[in-house]
């Protein structure tokens, strides 16, 4: 298992935890809930019955009439009583400017507001309490609301759970974008002591061969010029370098010439089993930084060579949209396949295929793609033992300038 992949297990299970609490959060809320709601229906159960104890029993003695009053008055959350006709006898815990006193009968009242509190607690507890009145002389129907209390709870775990996914989203945010700034810091560090250290080498090995094409009269040998070849390379991937963290030149090129010299130079230095080709328009121009963009065809014509176990072809297809105004650049492959979950994987750091990979590469193609090219590198398409195809998008250098009929 790579480094990616062990991350994103961690990620997973550290993902799964947080639902787990969240799911316990909400499901203790919800049992607190239930009780509490119990809790409330046996309250008005018992001020309906005290009001039908005081309306059935007129000659009962006054202090069981004290006693009764009293628990009926304990209750606290908005309740009404409603006739069979739907015409409500008594109320409880509503508002008092808009109600009359529960014996002040024929002070005046606000309908409306009964209506619409009498829906509220339908809608809440559709299922009243039902009292079957004494004589056959017919049922009341009792609604209540529930307290603010319970209302509360009802919503207070998402409140919780919303403000810690931001905080934990905020704080997840600030450390990656300190961890990212800490990563280009070192990235760029040894990216520039790496630039450093080539260069003595190189200008000693420049020398060499100087020495060596004067001194045996060499001037063209193919080997001394192949020599000379891998040691402009190796001033181009020392210059690749010493650019890391500062912002590159971007000079329009023509798309197709620079993909084609760099296709010669690989073709020679790979085994004759692949064949490479460069296809497509030949004279679109894009704005480019050559030794960086080298560096990403590197990166990608090496991972198509790694993914075809024998003989196999590595096509280079230049494309222009020219609504878009956009360079199409096509690699395609006849290797392995990536499976397509791991599509944007791939560009990940960390994430290599190889025992001694260190998964860099194409996360670096993307960064100079995207970061300085301003533009796209993604798996078009990928299919298992049939091959790749990786495009990258580029901003054209021309202005096109549609013409009217």
């Amino acid at each position: 298992m790579n480094l990616y992949e062990k991350k994103r297990r961690w990620k997973f299970l550290l993902l799964a935890f947080a639902v787990l609490i969240a799911a316990t959060s909400l499901w203790y809320t919800k049992y607190l809930v239930k009780n509490i709601s119990i809790n409330e229906r046996t309250r008005a159960e018992v001020w309906a019955m005290t009001i039908k104890n005081i309306a059935e029993m007129p000659d009962i003695n006054d202090e069981f009439i004290t006693y009764i009053s009293a628990v009926r008055d304990s209750l606290t959350l908005p309740a009404m009583i409603v006739s069979s006709t739907g015409s409500i006898i008594m109320h409880r815990g509503l508002d008092n400017t808009k109600t009359p006193n529960e014996f002040e009968t024929d002070k005046k009242y606000d309908p409306k507001y009964f209506r619409n509190q009498l829906k509220e607690m339908k809608n809440q507890h559709p299922d009243p309490i039902v009292i079957n009145l004494a004589r056959n002389s017919g049922k009341w129907l009792v609604y209540y609301k529930d307290t603010p209390l319970l209302t509360q709870l009802r919503i207070f775990p998402y409140i919780q759970l919303t403000v810690i996914a931001v905080f934990l989203l905020l704080a997840y945010l600030v450390f990656s974008s300190a961890r990212r700034s800490e990563q280009n810091q070192v990235w760029v560090g040894m990216a520039k002591e790496t630039a450093h250290q080539l260069g003595t080498p190189i200008s000693s090995m420049m020398a060499w061969i100087e020495l060596i094409k004067s001194k045996f009269e060499a001037d063209h040998d193919p080997l001394i010029l192949e020599m000379e070849n891998d040691i402009k390379r190796l001033e181009m991937v020392a210059d690749r370098f010493s650019k890391i963290g500062s912002k590159p030149i971007l000079q329009s090129n023509i798309v197709y010439r620079v993909i084609k010299d760099y296709a010669d130079y690989f073709r020679v230095r790979t085994s004759d089993k692949i064949e490479l080709k460069v296809t497509g328009d030949k004279s679109v121009e894009a704005l480019m930084n050559v030794p960086l963009f080298d560096w990403v065809l590197e990166n990608l014509l090496k991972n198509a060579v790694n993914a075809i176990e024998g003989p196999g072809l590595i096509e280079l297809k230049v494309t222009e949209n020219l609504v878009k105004e956009q360079v199409f650049i096509d690699i395609c492959d006849t290797g392995k396949g990536i499976p397509k979950p791991r599509h944007e994987t791939i560009f990940q750091p960390g994430y290599t295929t190889r025992k001694r990979g260190w998964g860099l590469g194409l996360s670096l193609s993307k960064r100079i793609i995207e970061n300085y090219h301003k533009g796209q590198i993604f798996v078009k398409e990928s299919e298992s033992g049939k091959g790749t195809v990786i495009r990258i998008i580029i901003k054209s250098s021309l202005t096109y300038v549609p013409t009217t009929t």
